[in-house]
């Protein structure tokens, strides 16, 4: 029997090589990922098979030297999962996360990813995550903009202009290519800058970018509103949204949160979300009210519902749409809020893409695990 063992090493440069920033491609997958949960054909962590994964914080007084202290964005996270459908792989992505990091030139968050072969569990590939984490955020709004977006949608407001910012609207101008204005609302002028500069170089059909001071002007007379902006820790605190601000029609996709008049959510707007059963196991880790713990809109829909003041049939998941099953946007009026929550088959739906990609074009490095396992 040949027991030897080897994966691919793919650093950041070789994950680019093998078309991690391919966002058209990108938009491809994601929908066809959201297929492959709606038949059911995966299995995230936790009983319920749907957890989004296994987060490690820090408490704000360590009782021990050396441990790390409670801060912000300070955590470590595992997100394991499988995927089948035509990806029949296994995986894990594995991140830590401090906001400290910007201070030293780095991302607040460095994330790894493990492909691994769904019978064994042998390692097939260990690859740097960050890009593709980011491409893979942008490409579920993409989806969502896809089948909920106005056809004729012209004018994005990014709130946050970050890197989910970013590759959010490269998705959006994948799947709306009549896209020609950018609104930007940041806090602050190094990040407004970088994101300029990621228009002019990745979205050449957007001619116009108007530099926002505030929410309102981002929001008024905007077909698509993206909240990505990191809150605080209550909704109180959150960024608030006037009804009034927001255009007839205005598709507003949140991978984010962000605070609402309550009527407005309940009876001013159609909620649809990535795949509901991710909020049903927020719920049950995060007990009501689990908008405050989980800082994504789709768990305000769960506590409104918890509530009394709409019902599951309100919720909509963005894969019925795609089949039909239900209706996604029915007039040019409607008011659509999209939840993006965050999945760890999302990364290996679009880690294996790349991966075969890798494969196939002879990019990264080969490595041995071991010629015979020493005990077997």
């Amino acid at each position: 029997m040949d027991t030897a063992i080897k994966f691919l090493y793919l650093s950041e440069p070789d994950m680019v090589r093998a078309g991690v920033t391919d966002m058209d491609a990108c938009v491809e997958a994601m929908e066809d990922l959201l297929l492959t949960l709606h038949k059911g054909d995966y299995v995230m962590g936790g009983k319920n098979h749907n957890s989004h994964g296994c987060m490690v914080t820090f408490p704000d007084d360590p009782e021990f030297e050396g441990m790390p202290k409670n801060a912000e964005d300070r955590r470590f996270m595992a997100m394991p999962a499988y995927l089948g459908g035509r990806y029949q792989m296994a995986g894990m992505k594995w991140y830590g996360s401090n906001m400290e990091n910007k201070k030293k030139g780095l991302p607040r968050s460095i994330l790894m990813m493990m492909l691994n072969d769904k019978d064994t569990g042998a390692p097939l590939a260990m690859m740097s995550a960050n890009l593709l984490s980011s491409y893979r955020t942008g490409g579920i709004p993409g989806v969502g903009c896809k089948y909920l977006a106005r056809e004729a949608a012209k004018t994005v407001a990014i709130i946050g202009p970050g890197v989910m910012g970013k590759t959010s609207l490269r998705a959006f101008v994948s799947v709306r290519p009549g896209i020609d204005t950018v609104k930007i609302k940041g806090r602050g002028q190094k990040s407004i800058d970088s994101f300029v500069a990621f228009v002019k170089e990745e979205c050449p059909g957007i001619k116009n970018i108007v530099i926002c001071d505030s929410i309102e002007e981002a929001v008024k007379d905007s077909d698509i509103i993206s909240m990505t902006t990191t809150v605080k820790d209550s909704e109180a605190e959150f960024p608030y949204i006037d009804t009034k601000w927001i255009k007839k029609g205005a598709l507003i996709s949140m991978p984010s949160a962000a605070r609402f008049d309550e009527d407005f959510l309940v009876n001013g707007c159609k909620k649809v979300v990535d795949n509901y059963k991710l909020y049903e196991a927020w719920e049950e880790e995060y007990p009501y009210p689990t908008y405050d713990q989980v800082q994504i809109v789709g768990s305000k829909f769960t506590d409104l519902k918890q509530m009394g003041k709409i019902t599951r049939e309100d919720i909509i998941d963005v894969a019925d749409v795609i089949t039909g099953e239900r209706k996604g946007r029915e007039s040019e009026d409607e008011i659509i809020v999209y939840s993006v929550g965050g999945m760890p088959v999302e990364d290996i739906a679009w880690g294996a893409t790349v991966y075969r990609r890798a494969l196939k074009e002879g990019i990264g490095v080969e490595l041995p695990l071991w010629d015979k396992p020493e005990m077997a």
